[in-house]
């Protein structure tokens, strides 16, 4: 397949960038010819990955994070539809949380992520679809390839973005998903599934999921098959900062599900409000680029992924 990398420099704590000669070198051994292109801000992978889509290009590889990811996956999609539906998408994982590939077992190496991308496997994958309000207050739309989510994993998010990652993934999710807890209070909001009757609820968080994991290494969805052609939701309510301390290896180890304040369901949509004036903000693969009201459709094998 005719491969471009879409590549964050940033990625890896800025080691992407300072070792991308090797890189490319080691990529160019195994793949052949490849075309790529850097990206310099928001936004900017969905922007090369639809161009390279455009000239041609089969396979687009996200070479980051999670948050790289999740734009290359946006780029996949100009008007509401893929731009080629037998495209694939790729991944060389080069971020600092990692949860998309933990769905997928997918280890760190460049050596087995090559291996992957050499081979002509791919498989059905479906994306999420997410309609919004934006940080400027605006209808805006996005998709997502992982989990999108609301409530304090949102907080937990902003607090992730803002600080350092230096020390690592894990050590930054726990720090600040524990000064996230400390800030956040439990949101009332209706949510409705497959336009059924709206349920109010007090929400910790929402997770509508397509992966497995969250918050690095968060094992919020433990049934969560990317090509079933269904959303796995997690809703957790009446958590707080204690239950966090004491509890915490569930919520890595999936035992949560067993607890009183997990409930999931399955569905293809996703419609949340505030029921107050309160601002319920969102997190879509790390990210954090607006609030409720949010509806969460799931497109069915709407691209193709490498595996």
């Amino acid at each position: 397949m005719k491969t471009f990398l879409v590549v964050n420099p940033r990625s890896a704590n800025g080691q992407t960038g300072k070792r991308w000669v090797e890189i490319a070198a080691q990529v160019g051994r195994v793949l052949g010819d490849f075309g790529h292109g850097f990206t310099q801000g928001g936004m900017d992978a969905a922007r090369i990955t639809r161009e390279a889509l455009d000239q041609g290009y089969e396979c687009i590889v996200a070479v980051g994070g999670d948050g790289t990811l999740n734009e290359v996956t946006n780029g996949f999609f100009r008007d509401g539809k893929a731009i080629n539906p037998n495209a694939a998408l790729g991944l060389i994982p080069r971020g600092t949380g990692g949860d998309f590939r933990r769905t997928f077992g997918w280890g760190l190496d460049l050596e087995s992520s090559l291996e992957r991308l050499r081979t002509d496997t791919t498989e059905p994958f479906d994306v999420g679809r997410l309609d919004f309000i934006d940080n400027d207050g605006k209808p805006a739309t996005r998709y997502f390839a992982n989990i999108a989510s609301f409530g304090v994993s949102a907080v937990v998010a902003r607090e992730v973005n803002s600080g350092s990652k230096a020390l690592g993934g894990n050590f930054s999710f726990v720090w600040g998903t524990l000064k996230g807890l400390v800030k956040y209070t439990e949101r009332k909001v209706k949510v409705s599934t497959d336009g059924g009757p709206a349920e109010t609820l007090d929400v910790t968080a929402v997770a509508v999921a397509n992966g497995r994991y969250f918050g690095s290494g968060m094992f919020v969805a433990p049934d969560a098959i990317t090509h079933d052609g269904a959303f796995d939701i997690t809703i957790w309510s009446g958590y707080g900062l204690s239950d966090f301390l004491l509890k915490s290896k569930g919520v890595y180890n999936g035992s949560h599900v067993t607890w009183k304040g997990t409930r999931r369901l399955r569905c293809q949509s996703v419609h949340a409000e505030p029921v107050d004036e309160q601002e319920v903000f969102l997190d879509v693969d790390g990210e954090t680029p607006g609030r409720l009201p949010a509806t969460f459709t799931l497109l069915p094998a709407a691209i193709r992924i490498k595996v």
